[in-house]
């Protein structure tokens, strides 16, 4: 079995591999774009509940904790270390701009799932 998936492979035409790294890329900045968005919505939806079990306004402390985890989901999304960074710092400085490329890319996937999930809070909310 292992040969003939060798031999497949050694039969592929050469820009396949670009196929299967852009494949990597785009379900790594879909996993980023989900994981920020369900922190935030998630975040929300616990927090409306935590509300009312306190007695405080659920509608008001949802866009509150929505508003305010937007930069913890990117953060997490992305890995929860200043690594996305330190890769850009690297790649920028040593003239190789296709890595901090896709580190940029990943940010704004992650960036744009917490957006939205804010946006849908508020939707939900009626502020929106």
């Amino acid at each position: 079995m292992k040969k003939e998936h060798k031999d497949r492979l050694s039969q592929e035409e050469p820009g396949s591999e670009r196929g299967l790294v852009m494949n990597i890329f785009l379900s790594k900045a879909v996993l980023d774009f989900f994981i920020a968005f369900g922190i935030v919505l998630g975040g929300a939806m616990l927090g409306g509940i935590g509300a009312v079990v306190s007695l405080q306004p659920p509608t008001q402390t949802m866009l509150d904790v929505a508003d305010r985890i937007k930069i913890w989901a990117l953060a997490a999304a992305v890995g929860g270390t200043i690594d996305p960074m330190r890769v850009i710092e690297s790649n920028m400085l040593g003239g190789n701009l296709s890595p901090a490329i896709k580190q940029i890319l990943y940010l704004v996937f992650a960036f744009l799932g917490a957006h939205m999930g804010s946006e849908l809070v508020k939707w939900v909310c009626g502020k929106g």
